[in-house]
């Protein structure tokens, strides 16, 4: 990983006759491992560096995952398709890693953690507590069930209300969270 601020460059050295660099559209460090597996799968089948470099600098996210949008003043990192406690908990650590002033984070509750969903939802409030950020706003599920210093919202509605109020610009958000959330509701972001 060369760069993540906010798209990710990688720099492939090995399996081709000369090392190159992909400037990808994705958001966050995380998708390493989905580039090094398109770059991998395409080597095997012979396509060309160059055809693969292309192929995957081309591509632009448009279904709620690690996608990059501008609005209203703020650029949103709308990575809403689902959420698990890993893709929660690195999606946090990346967002936290960035450069940007007035970081939001703005996460859903997960779903079907079955047993473990409050101690997973725990886990992640111990997680965005080691870090600073302008605000932190969660939405549903467990997060309501935990006492925790944050602004909550038992739905994307309440949420998207609270948002139309503040007129915040500048900033740069992170938007998680299962399905169930429908988190890209609060922006008005539609998903593909």
């Amino acid at each position: 990983v060369l760069n993540a601020e906010p798209f990710l460059h990688v720099e492939i050295v090995s399996g081709f006759e000369q090392p190159f660099v992909i400037e990808t559209q994705l958001v966050g460090d995380y998708n390493i491992y989905n580039v090094l597996a398109a770059t991998t799968i395409g080597r095997y089948f012979g396509i060309s560096a160059q055809a693969i470099k292309s192929a995957i600098e081309n591509y632009q996210p448009d279904n709620s995952r690690s996608q990059l949008i501008h609005k209203d003043g703020n650029d949103i990192i709308l990575d809403a398709y689902n959420a698990n406690p890993s893709s929660m908990s690195v999606a946090i650590k990346n967002f936290a890693a960035l450069h940007a002033e007035k970081k939001i984070l703005m996460l859903g509750a997960m779903a079907e953690l079955g047993e473990e969903s409050f101690s997973e939802h725990k886990a992640m409030l111990d997680l965005i507590e080691g870090y600073n950020w302008f605000k932190v706003v969660l939405v549903g599920g467990e997060f309501g069930k935990i006492q925790h210093p944050y602004i909550y919202f038992s739905s994307s509605k309440e949420a998207a209300d609270w948002w139309q109020s503040q007129n915040i610009k500048g900033a740069t958000i992170l938007l998680k969270g299962s399905r169930s959330t429908a988190m890209e509701k609060i922006f008005e972001v539609q998903k593909s």
